[in-house]
């Protein structure tokens, strides 16, 4: 711990949240902008491009509203100059308690209202109802929290609500972190330990941690009484959901062990980090390994569509469409669009564990597979606050956090990937036309693509 305090002084808790959110954002506008340079067309899969009434439920293309801007630069550049308007901000902040404090750690408590005042002009920016700084953005990302909080039973989950919520599940420790920088800058506490919690206040953290959770289960039972087949993958996919609430619960109860520790054997025993032998431990871990497990077969088999996880009968794809469906103005225009569609209708085989179309280069999934499964072990164990509770806001911890930032960037350019896919395979198209054509309003010559992605929306229909 106490080689931790020089850094602990210098760059606290508080504005480790901030940078995180920050890492967020900016997050948010690669994935846009990258899948935009690799041809998928998120924009539209996630609804973005058509102005959201926001009064009513997504989808924003079922409103009268009017159109977006067509071109997806609009929307991630946005995000990027919101992103850099909240980096200077923050920065300056930092750079302000930095100066005054420059180390010391009897000043880091005094001037603790820094990260507190840079938090709540954040806070205060983003509910504006001023017509500033980026309202409309500022409205629909609102908009979607309190869809996502308050929608009721009976509404439609759409694609933009399940990335939402997921990427918020990534968060989940964040939000835990709020809750800690929120008692550290009260009076009475400091910025280099965690407060001490009460016989209920303990469960106060986990219960803020679990919430992108809930979210998302809550999102499964509706698209499970939603479905108009007899599919039972939105319950599956709740059960893994389902499996973080022990992971997370289990450990906040491993502090009462270590009460228990404390009162047999003296102050000493706080200081010991695992507790193996305890069976409330044991049952934790097991939880852990069966959510870790779990959500990564989850991940590669379901969000992903790739092979490497199921069975061989289950892997059996039927020929994908030719590659022009997704974004037919960023192929070649010498491209022979006959030839290109009889040759991968041909296309039977794919590389191993993946999939018939892919639309990144193929060095990118094993990599991806692999971190992603690293992540997810070291994720579980993040959410598991009892292994660190000698420093709650330690450096390792806030690498860890980073890492799962950047699983979950590269988990949304496959997961859209993937859905992109399933829409234009057949999947769910219905009142999807003028969507999923919206590239090709206004494109001279290109006709040809027009008519291909028209005639193949209209037969996955049949």
């Amino acid at each position: 711990m106490s080689s931790e305090i020089p850094v602990i002084a210098d760059f606290p808790l508080p504005f480790r949240v901030l940078v995180l959110v920050g890492l967020g954002i900016v997050g948010w506008a690669t994935n846009l902008h990258g899948l935009d340079l690799l041809g998928v067309d998120a924009v539209s899969a996630l609804d973005l491009r058509v102005e959201a009434n926001l009064n009513s439920h997504l989808p924003a293309h079922l409103t009268s509203g009017p159109k977006h801007p067509s071109h997806p630069s609009v929307i991630y550049n946005a995000v990027y100059r919101i992103f850099f308007a909240y980096a200077g901000w923050c920065f300056s902040c930092w750079m302000v308690f930095r100066y005054l404090t420059w180390g010391d750690m009897a000043l880091v408590d005094a001037f603790g209202y820094i990260p507190a005042i840079a938090a709540l002009v954040v806070l205060l920016v983003l509910v504006s109802p001023i017509d500033v700084f980026y309202k409309r953005e500022r409205d629909k990302f609102l908009h979607s929290v309190r869809r996502c909080l308050l929608g009721s039973m009976d509404a439609p989950i759409y694609f933009a609500d399940v990335v939402f919520a997921d990427v918020f599940t990534s968060f989940a420790k964040v939000l835990g972190d709020v809750w800690l920088s929120a008692r550290m800058l009260l009076p009475g506490n400091t910025l280099f330990r965690t407060p001490a919690d009460g016989p209920w206040l303990r469960w106060i953290m986990p219960t803020i941690m679990s919430l992108p959770y809930l979210v998302r289960f809550k999102q499964c039972l509706i698209e499970f009484s939603l479905q108009s087949s007899d599919s039972r993958r939105p319950l599956f996919n709740a059960l893994k959901y389902a499996t973080s609430f022990p992971v997370i619960y289990l450990s906040a109860a491993q502090r009462l062990v270590v009460s228990e520790l404390v009162q047999e054997k003296g102050d000493e025993a706080a200081k010991e980090a695992w507790h193996g032998e305890h069976p409330l431990f044991r049952l934790w871990l097991l939880a852990a390994v069966v959510n870790s497990l779990y959500s990564f077969w989850w991940d590669v088999t379901n969000d992903w569509g790739l092979t490497l996880l199921r069975s061989n009968d289950a892997s059996r794809e039927k020929p994908a469409p030719p590659r022009r469906l997704l974004l037919p103005h960023r192929t070649a225009a010498s491209e022979d669009h006959g030839s290109s569609a009889t040759n991968h209708q041909r296309q039977t085989s794919h590389p191993f564990g993946l999939r018939a179309m892919l639309l990144f280069p193929l060095p990118v999934y094993p990599l991806v597979i692999f971190l992603n499964l690293v992540l997810r072990l070291t994720w579980s164990i993040k959410l598991s606050s009892h292994l660190h509770s000698k420093s709650e806001g330690s450096v390792a911890i806030f690498w860890l956090e980073m890492a799962e930032v950047l699983r979950r960037w590269l988990w949304v350019f496959v997961r859209v990937e993937w859905e992109v896919i399933k829409r234009l395979q057949g999947g769910p198209l219905s009142g999807r036309r003028d969507l999923l054509l919206d590239d090709f309003s206004g494109d001279e010559g290109d006709s040809d693509g027009f008519e291909m992605v028209a005639r193949t929306v209209d037969e996955a229909r049949v």
